[in-house]
Order: C-alpha cells, then sequence, then structure tokens
C-alpha cells in the first residue's frame, strides 16, 4: 500500500468520504523518510508539520536540568506525533521529535491542514477525533502515573503495545514510563526469574 493510500484508509475509518475528496486529502500530504537519531522537530525552532506514521517509529522527549532526556509521546504505525504546542500555536518547539528506527511517515503542514479544515466539515470533523482521542489517550496515561506502581505501568504498556517493547530500546521505554533504564531492567529480570 503506498503511503497516500494509508492515510486515505485511515481517514476513512474515522469519516465517511467520497473519492474526490479521498483524492483532497491526500494530496495535502508529503511523503518524507527520517533515518534513525534523525530529528523531525528541535526546540527553538517552530513546528511547520505533524506527522503520520507509515513505517517505523518516532518520539517526542525534552530534556531536564541534569541533561537527561524524558520521553513524552511514542509514534509506531497509524499514529501521529509532533511538538503539539508548537505545531497548533505555531511558535518555537519545546520538544525533540526524533526518529527511533529508519521511518516514513507523511508530513502535513499546518497551512495544508487549516485548508483541509476550511474547505470540508469532514476534514474537521477528522481531526477533532483524532484530537479527541489524543486527548484521552494522554489522560489515561496521566492517571497511570499517579495511581500505578512502575511494574504495574509496565506490565499495561506491555499488554497494550507489545510492538513498543520488541521494536524500541529499553532506555526510551523506560523514560516513557517515568523510570529509570536500571528499574526496568530490575522489573524484567524479576519476570524473568518468576517464569524460570
Amino acid at each position: 500500500m503506498l503511503p497516500t493510500e494509508k492515510i486515505i484508509h485511515f481517514l476513512q475509518q474515522k469519516v465517511e468520504v467520497t473519492t474526490e475528496e479521498a483524492a483532497v486529502f491526500g494530496e495535502a500530504f508529503q511523503a518524507k523518510i527520517f533515518r534513525k537519531k534523525q530529528l523531525a522537530i528541535q526546540p527553538t525552532f517552530t513546528a511547520k508539520y505533524r506527522y503520520y506514521v507509515v513505517k517505523g517509529a518516532l518520539r517526542s522527549f525534552i530534556m531536564d536540568h541534569k541533561g537527561e532526556e524524558n520521553t513524552i509521546a511514542l509514534a509506531i504505525e497509524d499514529w501521529w506525533i509532533t511538538d503539539y504546542n508548537s505545531y497548533i500555536y505555531q511558535q518555537p518547539a519545546t520538544l525533540f521529535v526524533e526518529a527511533i528506527s529508519n521511518s516514513t511517515v507523511l508530513q502535513l503542514s499546518y497551512e495544508n491542514e487549516q485548508k483541509l479544515k476550511a474547505a470540508n466539515p469532514k476534514f474537521e470533523t477528522f481531526f477533532r477525533i483524532i484530537a479527541e482521542r489524543g486527548l484521552a489517550s494522554q489522560q489515561r496515561r496521566l492517571i497511570a502515573n499517579l495511581t500505578q506502581s512502575a511494574e504495574e505501568r509496565y506490565e499495561n504498556f506491555a499488554k497494550l503495545y507489545p510492538q513498543f517493547v520488541n521494536e524500541i530500546p529499553q532506555y526510551i521505554i523506560a523514560s516513557y514510563l517515568g523510570m529509570s533504564t536500571e528499574f526496568l531492567s530490575k522489573i524484567l529480570n524479576h519476570k524473568l526469574n518468576c517464569k524460570s
């Protein structure tokens, strides 16, 4: 399946569109390849695009005052990623967005998104749906971080997203779940010992 066909299929799963509307939507995107460790967004530069992941994986992260990376979001196939504060308000970014592996994405510029929304209420509905789902997901993660132990967070993450566990380095998973890599290693070693 071509990258543009993937985004059209994704659109059709959320809203009912005609063939012509689907074509207009697909034409707003540009295919782009990011190599592993390549930055799509970095602080002080305005995020001009949001990215739909066709293949591979990306993450957004910040650097704390100790110089340690804190992963804010992960994105694999059929997921979206950007520095949303920068993208929505068209102001300098505070996050890095980096390819975790060689990745193919479809990038949508802020200008093209605004044109799509203005041209067709179905597109406005589509972006509202993905924004609502993203917000609900963020809320679930925040609640999990406040109410679950580190072990519970990892177990739930591994159950919901087994593809992440296999494809993404442990230090990134640990950072995303709010723990050190060493602590995650202890959890995994404990699980291995319990099985043997």
